[in-house]
């Protein structure tokens, strides 16, 4: 454990919700939170909290991460007492897990013991660090212990980047909410429930898959489990700034527009936003709701816009009487014109590939930086400009290592496949996370698309539950453009996309695989695809399954070449196609996959990556890089 004192900086949750964060001094949250009260405990109940907190590590902070003791618990005996009531609902609030007890004396008998249990590094998942736990799908419980000195004045927020997938967390012995999704980040306010010295945090975590989750039961990807994301306690000033967004407007590169939140008892007083090396100081007076609108003229003389050839960060400082933030900012435009991709108003093809958050070297999810610049390094050495974050959001850490260098990026939500469409809890859930994502992502300059979901069967209820996700991200964000993965339909040799939902997003947008799962290398040449859009094409998916090593003739699938030639012809097809702008192939490395028994060209690994799961680039990996040299000199 370390304490990192950094700059402070801050962002919120839905936009359109300003107000009405400033009216109470809370905004919607995305966690359960237990009131902090003596006595009986409440039941767990939603209520409103401030606004998760943006560039976390722009914050002063404590970081939590580390090895944290841990108990298995697939009875979930340290949640629920023996008539299946949790203990946290119960007349005193104990018994469970959560009150790490010890016994008092060689007469008591306690039945479980963190300090006698093993421990896990976190951020990690818990299915790669212990072979018992590999394919374990259910509750662990994990605790980190650590010391804490708060401040009068201050607020103190327990945060975590991401938990898998369901969690309940404690501080000393006490519920201070829970939260359903696991690639979001989440946080509870715990002012007034820190000690000075010691203090301990408790994480029941599930990763039980569920037919109303988002995602739901199936999926193409491991179900890694547990506190996969850091974890850190935020110090921020009594009054603070909630919520901003400091952008170019949208189709406009000699204006900044935005706004500026503000919470707490001093939410009215001026803002200043500066940017030195553009030569920008503005300031503008937050109301009684603690909310003003930003906008500023640019001299473009002055600006470098980001680009990937140009991947230019501001330092932004944004000032009010009681808080300080900076932020590194790109700024850029993204727009479509007809079938064009404009990026700065410049034509721009999208050279991407998509990508797992998983390290195929190393069992799990990314861990850090260095898991991270390897994989985006790699789409680079493929002469990427582009990547797809499949199928969830992504790490925050993951965005800002695209901005720096220079990789534009799909971030996508996990509606994937056959979601219950026609429950509003469910719809609640996927809105939710999407508004997360983009809550924390909004100020990033790599993220151009806003995906809100993959491979969904057309459905009526589909339809409205995906068309209501397309209004809400853009109530959330409209300098940014709207995508999905959706799926083509076939009539003889004629491949189609035939969605009502193309109607509601920017993109003519699609996975297929001709090739593979139907036609094949010789046969695939005869089909040619039909896009009656006026919306510029991005190919989210093809690709073909190769044993790194394998090799074959051409015809033999799971060989190298097979995978090769099958990106060879895809590149004469979609080249036909008008309005092709971009495409991300599937995918960068091969990945875990439960969904992929077979003993010798599988053993439960995708094998669709372009590098294997030793970090060998196969065949087609030169062939996609060949494709992406010439259409760079294309659209220069």
């Amino acid at each position: 454990m370390r304490s990192v004192l950094k700059l402070l900086l801050v962002s919120g949750c839905l936009s359109a919700l300003a107000a009405a964060w400033a009216q109470d001094d809370q905004a919607p949250g995305q966690a359960m939170v237990v009131p902090a009260a003596g006595g009986r405990a409440a039941p767990t109940v939603m209520t409103k909290q401030p606004p998760t907190l943006h560039n976390i590590y722009g914050r002063t902070h404590l970081l939590l991460d580390g090895r944290w003791n841990y108990i298995v618990d697939p009875y979930e005996a340290g949640y629920y007492n023996y008539r299946h009531q949790p203990f946290d609902q119960s007349a005193t609030g104990s018994g469970g897990f959560y009150d790490d007890r010890k016994p008092k004396d060689k007469t008591e008998s306690v039945e479980y013991s963190f300090d006698g249990s093993p421990t896990l590094a976190i951020p990690g998942d818990w299915n790669s660090q212990n072979a018992k736990l590999e394919t374990y799908e259910g509750t662990v419980w994990m605790r980190q212990q650590f010391r804490a000195a708060p401040k009068d004045g201050k607020r103190y927020f327990l945060y975590f980047g991401a938990v898998n997938y369901e969690a309940h967390v404690y501080l000393n012995g006490k519920k201070v909410g829970s939260h359903k999704g696991g690639f979001t980040p989440f946080q509870f306010e715990v002012t007034g429930r820190l000690l000075n010295g010691q203090n301990t945090v408790i994480v029941k975590a599930d990763n039980t898959r569920h037919q109303d989750d988002i995602p739901t039961l199936n999926t193409d990807w491991w179900n890694y489990g547990g506190i996969t994301r850091d974890v850190l306690l935020a110090e921020t000033p009594d009054t603070y700034i909630a919520d901003y967004q400091i952008q170019l407007a949208k189709g406009d590169m000699g204006r900044i527009e935005g706004y500026v939140q503000m919470t707490g008892a001093q939410r009215s007083q001026d803002v200043t936003i500066t940017i030195p090396e553009a030569g920008v100081k503005a300031t503008v007076h937050t109301g009684a709701d603690g909310r003003a609108a930003v906008s500023i003229p640019l001299a473009k003389t002055k600006m470098r816009y980001w680009s990937p050839e140009d991947p230019k960060l501001y330092t932004v400082t944004i000032a009010a009487a009681t808080d300080k933030l900076n932020d590194r900012i790109g700024f850029r435009t993204i727009e479509t014109r007809g079938q064009d991709l404009l990026l700065n108003g410049k034509s721009v093809f999208l050279r991407g590939i998509s990508l797992h958050d998983e390290n195929p070297l190393i069992p799990g999810r990314l861990r850090g930086e260095g898991d991270m610049r390897m994989m985006l390094q790699w789409a680079k050495d493929m002469n990427c400009n582009y990547v797809r974050l499949a199928h969830y959001p992504h790490s925050e850490e993951m965005i800002k290592l695209a901005d720096e260098m220079g990789i534009l990026v799909w971030a996508e939500v996990p509606v994937y496949w056959t979601i219950s469409w026609e429950k509003p809890e469910v719809y609640a859930n996927a809105s939710q996370q999407l508004t997360d994502l983009v809550t924390r992502d909004r100020n990033r300059a790599s993220v151009i698309i806003w995906s809100i979901g993959n491979e969904t069967p057309v459905s009526e209820a589909r339809n409205v539950f995906m068309g209501k996700l397309a209004d809400t991200v853009r109530t959330l964000d409209r300098t940014r453009l709207v995508g999905a993965a959706l799926e083509v339909h076939r009539k003889g040799d004629e491949v189609t996309v035939e969605d009502p939902l193309a109607d509601k997003i920017d993109l003519a947008s699609f996975n297929e695989y001709a090739g593979w799962y139907w036609s094949n290398n010789k046969e695939m040449m005869k089909f040619s695809f039909k896009v009656n859009y006026n919306k510029p094409v991005i190919i989210t998916e093809f690709g073909a399954d190769a044993l790194g090593g394998l090799h074959a003739d051409d015809d033999t699938r799971w060989s190298e070449e097979y995978q090769d030639l099958l990106y060879k012809n895809q590149f004469k097809l979609l080249d036909a196609i008008p309005g092709l702008r971009g495409m991300t192939p599937w995918v960068l490395t091969d990945f875990r996959s439960p969904r992929r028994p077979h003993p010798y060209y599988q053993d439960f690994w995708n094998r669709k990556g372009l590098i294997s799961e030793t970090g060998k680039k196969k065949l087609a990996f030169y062939t996609m890089k060949a494709y992406y040299d010439q259409k760079q000199q294309q659209y220069k």
